[in-house]
């Protein structure tokens, strides 16, 4: 039997790979004992538990981005943190850890360093944060999501995706999917999203665009996110939702997508062949114009930033594009290429071979 000890946390695209490899690790070694770490105040905290699995919590400890109080603090905190998951790591038997960034991970790696016990890392993210950049000076077991991706001895794997994404059948979840959301079965569909909270730029333009989107041919499934202020206008072959809680029918009626660029956003649209426009988040370090990288430079998706998303746009650029049908069907093989859907599959093989290793 192994002891896993998966860290990271914060955000869902630190949480829900660490979940897809910790479900994956349950399905294939049903006696492996599984902990995660993490923090109280990241998203890990509910979603952990729910989905069956012990949480242990360190305190949170930003590394400090400028000299202030909380900088000549941080040393301390950082070495208390160091010093719990230490005592962790004996006390659990651990045998190996497995880092996906975040606050719980950069204590997890030095840990793991110090007791010497096996680290592998996934970095799901192009452009690579802060504490992973810290955890493969530590290991040469890291994996990545994207080609593009720099990071020391790392080598891809794609991305560990959720259980119903990997095995969708879409030819075989369409019809349902076309049911559930009330689609025709004699138009393509546009699946607009901008993620769970929604993008206020990209539902506004789709919205805007939507008589023009249809006169072309299309149908719409617009998923707004749960704080959307727009209201529901009733067209025929718009379908708007709030929240979706069958993202895997939503990517069986794809035809073509209009979404965000974050890391599993990109990664399920790619490994499922699924055309795109990506808007990338204009807030922040720019990863989501990096995540979008390689499945533009491979012709499966174009990219438009955030302050030229405009119905002019749409009109201009993307309803053309859309309706091109030879260059839909080669963006969509080319997708499918460069995207993987075993990520999981990979990133347990890279797992096995550094315990095989130690």
């Amino acid at each position: 039997m192994t002891n896993y000890l998966l860290a990271g946390g914060g955000t869902a695209g630190h949480v829900n790979p660490l979940l897809a490899i910790a479900d994956a690790i349950t399905e294939r070694e049903p006696d492996a004992k599984i902990l995660v770490l993490g923090t109280k105040e990241g998203l890990e905290a509910r979603l952990v538990p729910e989905r069956g699995y012990e949480l242990l919590t360190i305190e949170k400890v930003p590394f400090p981005r400028r000299v202030n109080k909380a900088a000549t603090r941080f040393p301390k905190r950082f070495s208390h943190a160091v010093s719990s998951v230490v005592d962790m790591l004996s006390t659990h038997e651990i045998d190996v850890v497995v880092g996906f960034g975040g606050y719980a991970s950069a204590p997890a790696y030095i840990a793991a360093k110090r007791a010497s016990i096996p680290l592998v890392i996934h970095e799901a993210n192009a452009k690579p944060g802060l504490a992973n950049r810290l955890g493969a000076r530590y290991t040469r077991f890291v994996g990545v999501a994207f080609h593009g991706t720099r990071l020391r001895n790392s080598r891809f794997v794609g991305m560990p995706l959720r259980r119903e994404i990997e095995r969708l059948d879409r030819d075989a979840a369409r019809k349902e999917g076309r049911e559930v959301f009330d689609l025709a079965d004699d138009r393509p569909t546009l699946l607009a999203t901008g993620g769970s909270l929604g993008a206020r730029k990209v539902n506004q333009t789709i919205y805007d665009s939507r008589d023009a989107i249809i006169a072309a041919g299309y149908q719409i499934l617009h998923i707004v996110g749960d704080k959307s202020e727009l209201t529901d206008p009733g067209t025929r072959h718009y379908r708007m939702a709030q929240y979706c809680d069958r993202m895997d029918l939503a990517l069986a009626v794809a035809d073509f997508a209009v979404s965000r660029a974050g890391a599993a956003t990109v990664s399920e649209l790619s490994a499922l062949g699924i055309p795109a426009a990506y808007v990338p988040y204009p807030v922040g370090n720019g990863e989501q114009r990096y995540n979008a990288a390689d499945a533009v430079n491979a012709g499966g998706a174009v990219i438009v930033l955030d302050s030229k998303f405009t119905p002019e746009w749409v009109s201009s650029s993307l309803i053309p594009l859309m309706t091109d049908r030879m260059r839909v069907q080669d963006m969509a093989v080319q997708s499918r290429l460069m995207g993987t859907l075993e990520g999981s599959t990979r990133m347990l093989a890279l797992i096995r071979e550094a315990i095989s290793s130690s």
